[in-house]
Formats: structure tokens, C-alpha cells, sequence
């Protein structure tokens, strides 16, 4: 029996891979919802290899309890020990090990194996029914290892799946009609670098900050600027080369995002003025004394579409605001849904206590401002500072062709007020609670 439970265990750990790729695109495309398919979707893939490994314990319990029938205690106290410690071990491992080294898919395969190795040392101590056991489920392994083949399910859609991320870089020139990339980071696509004109922003929002950056900066002085995450370093790869004696500094947490920036976007990273630190951004700002150094701080860091908790709280913006310039801003990009983004207003709402200017900036036509024409997934740049920004409107003045409009000041407060979300600080920050709204409803997938 526990041959066949761990035989059972490694086929259907195996099927998850195939079964990924038939249900996610049927599932998360269809009529359920984001958070309803993905339980549905979890449930399918991962019920019955938690069943057949489930059963393992139990039977390997009540047969060390037989074997020493007086030692009912200490067996017990035995098997949940040991259960516990492969629970520490899994965890750690696979966050720490696993994917850093083998990836999510090889992570799978490897369980798998794992599995079936156990499963033949079980059924071999049964030659007969023990052998039939073995060729069946050697032709179910073998007839799911066809379809997974045949579906390229073992495979990782990744070209590099690091510590944090799955990392993918697509050639978009097709589309562009220049030589250039696209880095996707999990589901998020965060940059769209040019090669041969590191000006050239194909993403609305990098391409608002750097117009709204030569309007509000100091002529004639080199900027100083520090950016949260790099992702594809379009802006500071633009500023290090449009800027000569520019200093520029990117809290870039992952590693081999910068290397996939470097090998497959056109980063330099040993430009002048560039300075690259691979640690949490939250860190290396505090590690700045503080004083008016900076010129712009840009917050651009994600996971998947939400902004880490800590980089949205009131303790954090109070070490950006005493390390801005008088003529400095803080412009952080925010995605929520269009219609009720109850996560920006909770972040309006704290900026506003500590910067006496907070404007909420999107592309379009000016009846969009006010959130009058939004809908599903929007993307918003909220700009903080001590001096508001000159206009309503920005147009661009180099590039793309495109205009941003500034929600109204009036409006965007009785927003804030009527949306009544909480101040966000390090003891309460519900980034995922406030933007469930953009998983949950239908305009906001």
C-alpha cells in the first residue's frame, strides 16, 4: 500500500506540470475571477498528490505502533517530530534551494523522482503484485511524460527564474520597428528599452517622470537621483547617458534582474555616475544620512502588480521627504483599478502628511482626470514634493506624442476622504486587502 500511495504520488505530482498548462489559460481567461480560478485551479493540480502522499504517515504509523505495541508514545512522538522537520526542511529548501537552483519545474520533477525512487524501494519487497504495481505506473509515468513533452510542460517559461522573480526578456522589434527588448518580471511587464536610443520610452509612465523631471529639476545641474528597483533601468539608463556627471543610484534587489538588464536590455552597468546596489531599497535609503540630497526619488519596485508593504508606508515617505531637495520630488507608480482605487487613495492620504504637495498623474485626455472615464487596470503616477507642478496638463515634449492630465485637487481630496482607507504604516499597510478590488472584479483583470 505505501508503494502504491508513493507510486500514485509521483504520477499525479508529475500530471501537475501538463495539467498547468491545460487548465491555467481555461481557467483564469474564463467567467470565475482571478482569486475563485486560482483556488479552483490549485485544487485540481495539487488534490490528489496531497492525498497519496497524505496516506504515507498514517499507514507508516500504525505499522511502527504493531512492531513495538508498548511504545505507543514515543512512536507517536517519533513520526510528528519527523513530520514537522520535513515540513521546516520543504519550506526552507524549496524558498532558499530549490527554485534558486532548479526552478519551480525542476522543483516538481525533482518531488517527483523523489517519489517514484521511494515508491520502487516499497514495491520490489513484493515481487509479484509488487511488479505489476511497478509496470503500471510506469506506463502512467510514461504516458504523462508524453503529453508533458508534447506540451513542452517541463520546460520553465522562464529564462531565468532568481530568488524573487521569474524573469523574461522578449525581442519587441517586430513590433517597434527598432531594435528593442521587453523584461517581464512574473506577470508584470515593467520595461521596454531602445538600443540604439536610450531616450526613446516606450512606457507612458517612465516617459512622465522623465518630462515631468525636466520641467521641475534645476537647469544646467546634473541630477541626483535615487531610484526604488531597476527592473530594466530604462530611466537611469537614459540619465546616465543624457547626463554627464549625473549621479544615480538604484536599490535593485535582485541580482539577476540587473545581469538580465545587462545582457539582454543594454545596461552598462559600470556607467558614470551609475551606481547599482543589490538590496532591499528601504536599506540602502536609510543608509544615506539624512539631508536635502536628492533631486528625484522614483518608486518603481513591484510584486507582480502590488508594491512591497514596506515601501508604502508613512515611516518610509518620512526618510524620502527629509532626504528631497527643496525643489525635489518623490514620484512612485502606483496600478490599481481604474474606477475605485482604494489602494491610491490610502497612499494619498499618507503622503499627505508628510509633503504639502500630493498630485495623482494620468495619460489621456482631460476627461479622464478625476477617474470620470477609468476603467480595469490603470496605471496612475502619483508626484510628492514641497512645490506643486506647474499646470494641470504635461505634454510631451520629446519621443512619443502623448499628454497627462492631473486629477484635480479638489476632487482627488473628497475622493480620499469618501474612499476612507487607513494611514499605511509599518504596523498596518493591507496593500493586498485594499487592492483586492482590482483582482476581484470583472473591469479590473
Amino acid at each position: 500500500r505505501i508503494g502504491l500511495a508513493l507510486g500514485g504520488a509521483a504520477v499525479t505530482t508529475l500530471a501537475t506540470l501538463p495539467l498547468l498548462r491545460a487548465l491555467a489559460g481555461l481557467l483564469l481567461g474564463g467567467a470565475l475571477g482571478a482569486i475563485p480560478a486560482i483556488v479552483v485551479l490549485a485544487t485540481a493540480l495539487f488534490l490528489l498528490p496531497s492525498l497519496c502522499v497524505g496516506v504515507v504517515s498514517p499507514i507508516l504509523t500504525k505499522l511502527a505502533m504493531d512492531d513495538r505495541p508498548g511504545e505507543t508514545g514515543p512512536v507517536l512522538g517519533r513520526m510528528f517530530a519527523l513530520g514537522t522537520l520535513g515540513s521546516i526542511f520543504g519550506t526552507l529548501g524549496a524558498g532558499y534551494l530549490f527554485l534558486s537552483w532548479i526552478g519551480s519545474a525542476g522543483t516538481i520533477l525533482a518531488v517527483a523522482a523523489t517519489y517514484a525512487v521511494l515508491a520502487v524501494a516499497f514495491l520490489v519487497t513484493h515481487r509479484r503484485a509488487g511488479l505489476g504495481a511497478l509496470l503500471v505506473l510506469a506506463a502512467a509515468g510514461g504516458a504523462v511524460g508524453l503529453w508533458g513533452r508534447s506540451v513542452t510542460a517541463f520546460a520553465s517559461p522562464c529564462q531565468v527564474e532568481s530568488d524573487y522573480f521569474c524573469i523574461r526578456v522578449d525581442d519587441m522589434s517586430a513590433q517597434t520597428g527598432r531594435p528593442s527588448a521587453l523584461m517581464a518580471l512574473d506577470h508584470l511587464v515593467h520595461s521596454i528599452n531602445d538600443r540604439d536610443d536610450p531616450d526613446l520610452f516606450y512606457s507612458p509612465y517612465i516617459h512622465f517622470v522623465d518630462e515631468l523631471a525636466r520641467r521641475r529639476l534645476a537647469e544646467g545641474e546634473p541630477p541626483r537621483a535615487f531610484f526604488i528597483g531597476g527592473g530594466g533601468f530604462t530611466l537611469p539608463r537614459a540619465w546616465a547617458a543624457r547626463y554627464p556627471g549625473a549621479d544615480l543610484t538604484v536599490a535593485e534587489l535582485d541580482p539577476a534582474v540587473t545581469r538580465a538588464a545587462a545582457d539582454h536590455l543594454w545596461l552598462d552597468p559600470a556607467a558614470p555616475g551609475l551606481t547599482i546596489l543589490h538590496r532591499d531599497a528601504r536599506a540602502a535609503l536609510q543608509a544615506i544620512p539624512p539631508g536635502p540630497v536628492f533631486d528625484l526619488v522614483f518608486g518603481d519596485a513591484f510584486h507582480d502588480i502590488a508594491i512591497p508593504p514596506h515601501l508604502v508606508t508613512r515611516e518610509f515617505h518620512a526618510r524620502i521627504a527629509r532626504r528631497l531637495k527643496p525643489t525635489g520630488v518623490y514620484a512612485v507608480n502606483v496600478v490599481d483599478r481604474g474606477q475605485d482605487p482604494r489602494f491610491l487613495m490610502a497612499l494619498v492620504r499618507t503622503l499627505d502628511l508628510d509633503f504639502p504637495h500630493v498630485e495623482v498623474w494620468i495619460e489621456g485626455d482631460p476627461g479622464t482626470a478625476g477617474g470620470l472615464a477609468l476603467r480595469g487596470r490603470t496605471t496612475f503616477v502619483i508626484v510628492a514634493g514641497q512645490q506643486p507642478s506647474p499646470g494641470n496638463r504635461l505634454r510631451a515634449g520629446s519621443g512619443f506624442d502623448r499628454l497627462w492630465v492631473r486629477w484635480p485637487g479638489p476632487n482627488l481630496r473628497r475622493r480620499v476622504a469618501q474612499a476612507g482607507g487607513p494611514v499605511l504604516t509599518d504596523d498596518l499597510a493591507p496593500v493586498d486587502r485594499l487592492m483586492s478590488g482590482l483582482l476581484l472584479a470583472e473591469d479590473g483583470r
